[in-house]
């Protein structure tokens, strides 16, 4: 389609090198025209069992676009049929023909990647065919010819200085950048996702593409660099009319294609233990979640309170019998999704060291207060009977926790220690061998500790000389961190500062960086309902950049633990002093329930709904009404992941758990329970947990039901007395010394692999007399001339003392 620029006073921006954004469709036409010489047909496959897929697709397209755009998809299809008709084509639908062989195809994009919408009937018809023709314009070589416009437009310095200089930046500065970006997103997610009804060649262009894209063909780095590169670009406002939304949806998509996502993970776990000979995964931790039920969160002591002197009111302080722990998800059960009054917002009086102030469990007061009547099942009684008992997770125990209680027991009975040694038990009572024995069952030894080990090994001078140099594989994520590796930093930073400026609980600042440079219209809104419409799109909008952000730090973060540990350690160290927790913790500083219901959509402004059904007349009812969801699963999705990235940065470290104390997280994490989803729960539990034997006494004896909730969902580890505070890492921590110990390794890490001028000291010598004999030595051209003189000189003048060499030999 056309696109005209609405700066610079002309129709067109011009790019680098002259090159005009309106000349994408002609372009195109000469690469169409070298590779297809002649009209290229395809039947209409019959859609079966794409529906799944077409709908996800759709929802995904959907965030793409913000609702200020909706207006551009009339100006796109206008331009379409008027290119289309420049032809000569007036009978014959698009929608019948797959490509026409003409130099000019300006209409191939963006609307022929939209599937034609307005030749579609439904909204199944506009995604089968965008998706049919994504497979045919990757197949005539559209992501090269795009990629090459998106480095132009990147290295544009007349358009960046334009918009450094302007005082409000809007939607109009940024359609050319817009455009590739919306063509490149949707070429990646739809040839990303599979279904089975794809035919042979899309599966063959599938494969081929993912390596393309993981591959350091674009200017000796993957594609993903470039879209980091956009971003800290962003950051550091020396471009501040990029369409971040859009950048980070797209960099998100393509690192999910490259390395893979969960499911993906989950295999390459397995074949990786099964590489190096380790014990199988116990379970599959994707299938356990999903089983998982969600539990009726605590109540507040505000409740409590509330309940007991209704009770004392009415005269009913009766005492009830003490009910089964498995009872507890089903009682006092609520809607969980009412809106919460004005205390949530103020810090849960269950949290401070007060006694009185603290949570009681209705179950272990001496005054039973009576729980509502039950509501209604939710599920059929078949289902409650079919769930499976017993605890979800397999206990687990590290080859640490067994080296630290048999260094303990050897204290206790012999008076002294072996160090490392797990298998010699001579001088131990019985106890302590079946002891042994029962945590060497459920030993499970990570490939993380298998990795610091050798590492360390090879650290030692012995270990160079003996190993010589380190073969490492290149796999995508190999190849991702080596491009990342020397400007990490700054692009942990840029999304980190791009995090906090789309945080809910973030206030506005005149220096914060400006995110609404893509959703902001030239004009702006003059009415009410123009401006609650505004609104529901920046929040939106906001919603959108903390998803694409969250989903990319975790994918990143476990991706790269599975390549190799300190590349994990790398980036979660620089996350951590990013204030990357912090970060976090007051991202869950809100009423979490309230962002979890958020309905900030609007359903009939979604693509494709927008394109194909007739747009009804928006009131401001109809906006304060949203969607008819429960539950904004977007929203939901993001927390998620960013609990499973605390997780991540703090498992196993004892600093960064004290940060979590010493930022008072428990009343935080204790208020997102409300949200009773299993996935959510589990993560916030896993948290508590770590921080428990730190909260003192009183916190575990005031919020038994969490603990209980804690024991139920949360997997053990038998030597962890979590729930005691006697564990030896219970202690003063320096934080600065742990993080110290931990980049000593990481930069020992990165300088063995990725250093080229190590010091050559430490290389292996080859001291064998043949190997050194048959090498190849390069000699200077005048040599020959030289040789039969210095032979003489050097060798024959010179007297050899034999009887020196018998001696000495």
């Amino acid at each position: 389609a056309h696109t005209h620029s609405h700066t610079g006073g002309g129709d067109q921006l011009t790019l680098a090198n002259s090159f005009s954004f309106t000349d994408i469709g002609l372009k195109l036409g000469e690469i169409v025209a070298e590779r297809y010489r002649c009209p290229y047909f395809t039947e209409l496959q019959p859609l079966r069992g794409e529906g799944l897929v077409f709908i996800l697709l759709s929802v995904l397209s959907s965030e793409l676009y913000s609702y200020t755009e909706e207006p551009e998809f009339a100006l796109n299809r206008d331009n379409f049929e008027e290119d289309f008709r420049s032809h000569g084509v007036f009978v014959i639908k698009m929608t019948e023909i797959s490509l026409i062989n003409h130099r000019n195809d300006q209409f191939l994009c963006p609307t022929f990647l939209l599937g034609v919408f307005d030749e579609c009937d439904t909204e199944v018809d506009v995604l089968h065919w965008s998706r049919h023709n994504i497979f045919l314009l990757y197949d005539m070589g559209l992501f090269t010819a795009l990629l090459e416009l998106l480095s132009m437009e990147i290295d544009n310095s007349q358009a960046c200085s334009s918009a450094v200089r302007k005082p409000a930046i809007s939607l109009a500065d940024s359609t050319e950048l817009r455009v590739l970006l919306s063509i490149m997103y949707l070429m990646v997610e739809t040839v990303r996702v599979q279904t089975e009804d794809d035919r042979p060649e899309w599966r063959e262009a599938r494969e081929a593409f993912k390596n393309e894209l993981g591959s350091p063909l674009y200017n000796g780095e993957p594609f993903a660099l470039l879209l980091f590169t956009m971003v800290t670009k962003f950051c550091s406002m020396n471009a501040p009319h990029f369409p971040m939304k859009k950048v980070l949806l797209l960099l998100w998509k393509t690192i999910l294609f490259t390395l893979g996502g969960f499911e993906e993970l989950q295999e390459m776990k397995v074949r990786g233990r099964e590489r190096l000979c380790l014990t199988p995964l116990p379970e599959d931790s994707i299938k356990v979640v999903r089983a998982m039920r969600a539990a009726s969160p605590p109540a507040s002591a505000m409740e409590l309170i509330e309940q007991q002197q209704q009770q004392q009111k009415r005269g009913r302080r009766s005492r009830r019998p003490l009910v089964k722990q498995d009872s507890l998800d089903t009682y006092n059960e609520r809607d969980p999704f009412k809106n919460d009054d004005a205390r949530d917002e103020e810090e849960d009086p269950e949290d401070t060291d007060s006694g009185i102030e603290g949570e009681v469990d209705p179950l272990d007061r001496d005054v039973i207060i009576q729980p509502p009547p039950p509501p209604p099942p939710l599920r059929p009684p078949t289902e409650r009977v079919n769930f499976p008992k017993g605890l979800p997770w397999a206990p687990k125990v590290r080859e640490k926790d067994i080296e630290h209680f048999l260094e303990t027991s050897r204290n206790k009975f012999i008076g002294f220690t072996l160090g490392n040694d797990t298998e010699t038990l001579v001088g131990l009572p019985r106890p302590i061998h079946e002891s042994v024995k029962t945590l060497k069952l459920v030993s499970f030894p990570a490939t993380s500790s298998w990795e610091e080990t050798r590492g360390k090994t090879r650290d030692t001078l012995e270990g160079l000389c003996l190993s010589g140099e380190e073969e490492v594989e290149e796999t995508p994520a190999e190849i991702l961190y080596v491009g990342m590796l020397p400007n990490l930093s700054q692009y942990v930073i840029a999304l980190l500062k791009l995090l906090l400026a789309a945080a809910p609980t973030s206030k506005a600042k005149t220096d914060s960086i400006n995110i609404l440079a893509d959703v902001l219209p030239e004009e702006m809104p003059i009415t009410v309902l123009q401006s609650m419409k505004l609104g529901i799109d920046v929040n939106r909008h906001k919603e959108i950049i903390v998803k694409a952000i969250s989903a990319l730090l975790l994918l990143l973060l476990k991706h790269l633990k599975l390549s190799h540990i300190y590349q994990f350690e790398v980036v979660s160290q620089h996350l951590v002093f990013a204030n990357c927790i912090p970060l976090i913790l007051k991202f869950f500083n809100q009423n979490i329930m309230s962002y979890i219901s958020a309905k900030n959509s609007i359903c009939v402004l979604d693509f494709p709904h927008c394109v194909v059904h007739e747009m009804p007349e928006l009131t401001a009812e109809s906006l304060e009404a949203g969607d008819c969801s429960q539950f904004c699963w977007r929203n939901l999705f993001s927390c998620i992941n960013l609990l499973r990235i605390l997780n991540k940065l703090t498992k196993w470290k004892h600093s960064r758990t004290m940060m979590l104390v010493v930022f008072k997280s428990a009343p935080i994490l204790k208020r997102a329970l409300k949200v009773k989803q299993a996935m959510m729960q589990l993560y916030v539990l896993k948290l508590l947990k770590i921080q428990t034997k730190y909260l003192g006494r009183q916190w575990r004896k005031s919020n038994m039901k969490t603990m209980s909730a804690i024991y139920q969902k949360v997997r053990h580890r038998l030597n962890d007395d979590w729930a005691y505070g006697n564990d030896i890492d219970a202690r003063p921590w320096d934080f600065q010394a742990e993080e110290c110990a931990l980049r000593e390794n990481i930069e020992k890490f990165n300088s063995r692999r990725y250093d080229n001028s190590r010091n050559s000291d430490f290389t292996p010598v080859d001291n064998c007399l043949q190997s050194i004999l048959g090498q190849r030595v390069e000699l200077p051209e005048d040599f020959h001339y030289s040789y039969e003189i210095w032979l003489e000189r050097e060798v024959f003048s010179q007297p050899i003392q034999w009887e020196g060499l018998l001696q000495n030999p």
